[in-house]
């Protein structure tokens, strides 16, 4: 890519995507198309391939996808299904057929199955049954890795799948029905110290262990992979392998120690009392990032300075 290369961000309003516009806009990227669910509806195969027709992408970060919580994806597993795949499937029709240079799909790091070996290597695809609450959903993204590798395999495109870990950071979604681990505990903290309760209730015991990564990091990493030059990018797309790469710190901690570097950020003082009525989920998630790392890419905000910027974000939409 150059500075002029022409770059579409399906999804430039979501946590993700206003994070690769930042990013982007941050390096000097100044050619950058997005549409609003209203402007262009990625569903609809006819209006996706008429955008495509005009506007000409050379370069597409696919962010768009329904997204959400345990809940969400356990309630509505028809629309989470359906919904990513018709994306998926009318973008990267659109873009192959208008000859799009470089796709990176953002995909998610429940692909892989619920009870593999940690750290979570690309190679664990396929190899054991998925997290039943959010089957639907995973299954979407997989089919997204496909798509990229078939296309690699049988038109010679160079198209990329990133999967990162549980993303947090400006623009996240803070509904507690919807909301994933970060925004959820950020929000119930605030209004813990905000009404003055001397207790927060935690699900489960807090001792399963996740790896977070800020979402401007991820963004970093995007542009990154898409700014490789052809050798590197090549061996990464080399359409012999699944083209899949792991974004992710490679650190973990419990989600009790989650909570209490929320609480210190956000100057509660109370307790966590634990409801072990409620799952706890896998034990252990975290990826191996070794091929990232190889190509010389690594995070740059840890966890606390991440979680006090999103708590500033927060904070700051609650005056909006």
């Amino acid at each position: 890519m150059n500075k002029h290369t022409k770059i579409y961000i399906a999804g430039h309003r979501g946590l993700a995507g206003s994070a690769i516009v930042r990013e982007l806009q941050r390096q000097g990227y100044t050619n950058l198309i997005g549409r609003a669910h209203a402007e262009l509806d990625l569903e609809d195969a006819t209006s996706t391939q008429h955008f495509f027709d005009q506007e000409r992408p050379e370069v597409v970060f696919l962010a768009a996808a329904k997204v959400g919580g345990i809940h969400a994806n356990n309630s509505y597993p028809v629309e989470f299904l359906m919904s990513n795949l018709l994306v998926e499937s009318n973008v990267c029709r659109a873009a192959y057929a208008t000859g799009v240079n470089r796709l990176i799909f953002l995909g998610s790091s429940c692909i892989y199955p619920r009870d593999c070996p940690q750290p979570i290597k690309e190679e664990y695809l396929l190899t054991g049954p998925l997290e039943s609450t959010n089957r639907a959903y995973a299954l979407a993204k997989i089919a997204g890795i496909e798509m990229c590798w078939s296309y690699n395999r049988q038109y010679g495109t160079k198209w990329l799948a990133a999967m990162p870990t549980n993303l947090y950071g400006p623009g996240d979604n803070y509904d507690l029905n919807n909301s994933h681990v970060v925004p959820a505990l950020i929000r119930k903290i605030h209004e813990a110290k905000v009404t003055g309760d001397a207790e927060v209730v935690l699900w489960g015991s807090g001792t399963p262990k996740r790896e977070f990564l800020y979402v401007d990091d991820l963004a970093n990493a995007l542009v990154f992979l898409a700014s490789l030059d052809d050798q590197r990018y090549n061996v990464l797309t080399n359409p012999d392998q699944c083209p899949l790469i792991n974004v992710g710190t490679g650190q973990d901690l419990t989600i009790r120690a989650l909570a209490e570097m929320c609480a210190e950020v956000a100057g509660y003082n109370g307790k966590f009392v634990q409801d072990t009525s409620k799952p706890d989920g896998t034990m252990r998630k975290v990826l191996d990032v070794s091929k990232i790392r190889n190509q010389g890419w690594v995070p740059k905000i840890d966890l606390k300075e991440g979680i006090a910027l999103a708590y500033n974000s927060y904070l700051e939409s609650l005056s909006l």
